[in-house]
């Protein structure tokens, strides 16, 4: 019998490219998304497809889904700080109240559930790289705390129906991803970057630049969230790219690929920011065999790609 799964959050970027790998790897998908940062525009290729069923609704509600499902995976929540800053109360209550539901889904269906959690549960940490094994270093009343405290709690959560409740789950943490379905206005590093060098705008960097992150492209990233799921590993597991680049050269990277004329401009950075960033990501390759395999350059050609078609902005 065809396998079926849920997605909530699955017209969202990443939720999006799970719904296409899902549907690819001949399962049938349940979209769930409420369309506050996610876009049907994400998922328009699959409407009319009998492996795929789009449903608008808030996650935070009881979820009721009839028939079958082998999984749950819980990937609704806005996602960048542009948008949890925009949504602080409904970044809490997916993160809480959702991640509730799509437990107590998962649990009623006797279904795998994936958790998405995040590299914002380290917080601007002291242990770098980071493993899974570091508590991290978050500040639960600044600014970002909606969302790292909220992905906090979901994975105790996640962790306490596994354990209590003996529904067989799954927790990732993901750093920073891009690729293509990023919304333009999306706020985060490498949009702003290739939105602004596009149109030859000054591009904005925070700080002096100095902070780090490591980028993981977004096919590399669903094939490990997919492995993750059909693996036997329970506890969180790091999922990202351990090439660490600062943001100063992230933004001349993008101005040289774009072959843009902006030039870049120091703005004051923002609160609670993590100063670096990095996965440690020996569990993954160990549980796994997984590594992450598209060059940076590669992934960000492809993603500018995107955003100059998003743009409308002839090469």
């Amino acid at each position: 019998m065809t396998k079926r799964v849920l997605i909530t959050g699955g017209a969202g970027f990443l939720g999006s490219h799970l719904c296409d790998k899902f549907i690819n790897e001949g399962y049938r998908v349940v979209c769930i998304d409420n369309f506050i940062t996610g876009s049907p525009d994400n998922v328009g290729h699959l409407i009319g497809n009998p492996m795929f069923e789009l449903v608008q609704y808030d996650v935070t509600n009881f979820i009721h889904v009839q028939g079958r499902l082998d999984a749950v995976l819980h990937f609704a929540s806005p996602a960048s700080p542009l948008d949890y800053l925009k949504y602080p109360i409904q970044t809490l209550k997916v993160g809480s109240i959702g991640t509730h539901k799509a437990l107590g889904l998962a649990k009623a269906k006797g279904a795998r559930f994936l958790l998405a959690s995040t590299s914002e549960v380290y917080g601007d940490p002291l242990v770098h790289p980071q493993e899974e094994s570091y508590w991290g270093n978050v500040n639960p009343v600044g600014i970002r705390g909606v969302y790292d405290e909220a992905k906090r709690f979901a994975e105790a959560l996640t962790m306490a129906y596994n354990r209590y409740h003996n529904v067989d789950t799954r927790i990732v943490r993901i750093f920073n991803t891009y690729g293509p379905r990023m919304r333009v206005e999306d706020g985060r590093a490498i949009p702003a970057f290739i939105s602004q060098s596009l149109r030859n705008e000054p591009v904005t960097v925070f700080g002096d630049g100095s902070q780090t992150r490591s980028v993981c492209y977004v096919s590399d990233l669903v094939r490990g969230l997919y492995g993750l799921l059909n693996s036997d590993f329970t506890t969180p597991m790091n999922i990202g790219n351990p090439d660490e680049l600062t943001m100063l050269q992230l933004a001349q990277e993008v101005i040289e690929l774009t072959g843009s004329k902006s030039e870049i401009v120091f703005q004051d950075l923002p609160d609670d920011d993590p100063k670096i960033r990095q996965p440690d990501i020996t569990v993954a390759k160990r549980e796994l065999d997984w590594l992450p395999q598209v060059d940076r350059k590669e992934g960000l050609l492809q993603t500018i790609e995107y955003f100059r078609q998003a743009l409308a902005i002839k090469k």
